[in-house]
């Protein structure tokens, strides 16, 4: 969780240009971010890949509307609607956009190559049916909030008396370059999304970092099995609210549209 998800850009900028915030290439650019292209595979009509401004613009004309993200991992499906067979594909990729207004979905397919330090990336969507049904586990946003908030503190108390590394010089020195990225100008969410929603995203972001540490730098003073048992149990939960909170952060901007 410690970079943005392919699935998050493309719906938070899809989303802001479907409502007219910013334009095709504009949109299309965030979106593919530091990767080399963006192409999309399987548009109806379309029998070979096309580029992502007329992709986005093929799926308005076929009725989309707004874009929701999915993060599925094992056990949970967040932000699935099925069949089946998207699901799978999802879940292979652990992430996934699912368009509102017409039963579509996107899955990417990451391709790398070249040496270390210059990578070319190219990614490619696959567009897949979907079933038009409310997607899993997703809260509100003041849910996810709520959630968030009570599952890092939980965590933290857990991870502090298990003296993981989590808070130390190395999380903070990780913390220090995730903000210095920030405010180099990365725009948390796209044009158009209220307030709340960048701050639980933020929020979510900075949870998956924490996490991302305490993982990646041994097991502190957790030195017995039940003690690194107790650490996985206390970073599950916080890990999925994180996802979920993600989640509800960038499906946001379609659901402020249908309540009104």
């Amino acid at each position: 969780m410690l970079s943005e998800p392919r699935s998050g850009r493309l719906a938070a900028w899809g989303n802001a240009l479907l409502a007219g915030f910013v334009s095709p290439d504009d949109a299309a650019s965030a979106i593919v971010g530091e990767d080399a292209v963006h192409r999309v595979e399987g548009l109806p009509d379309e029998p070979a890949p096309v580029g992502l401004t007329l992709a986005l613009g093929r799926l308005r004309t076929l009725g989309v509307t707004g874009l929701r993200v999915a993060l599925p991992v094992p056990g949970h499906p967040l932000g699935l609607s099925g069949p089946p067979e998207f699901n799978a594909r999802a879940l292979g990729a652990e992430e996934a956009v699912v368009c509102h207004g017409a039963a579509f979905g996107l899955v990417p397919e990451v391709y790398e190559a070249g040496p270390d330090g210059d990578v070319h990336v190219e990614v490619v969507w696959q567009c897949l049916p979907v079933r038009e049904a409310p997607p899993a586990d997703v809260p509100s946003l003041g849910e996810a909030e709520r959630e968030l908030a009570e599952a890092l503190r939980e965590a933290t108390e857990v991870l502090s008396r298990l003296d993981v590394a989590g808070s130390g010089p190395v999380a903070e020195a990780a913390i220090d370059a995730y903000r210095a990225r920030a405010e180099r100008g990365r725009e948390v969410l796209a044009p158009g999304y209220p307030p709340r929603a960048v701050r639980v995203l933020e929020l979510a972001q900075r949870v998956g970092l924490l996490i991302s540490v305490a993982y990646e730098n041994g097991h502190g003073g957790a030195v017995s099995a039940a003690e690194m048992a107790a650490r996985a149990q206390a970073l599950r939960p916080v890990e999925r609210t994180a996802r979920r909170a993600q989640v509800a952060a960038y499906n946001s901007m379609v659901e402020q549209r249908e309540t009104r």
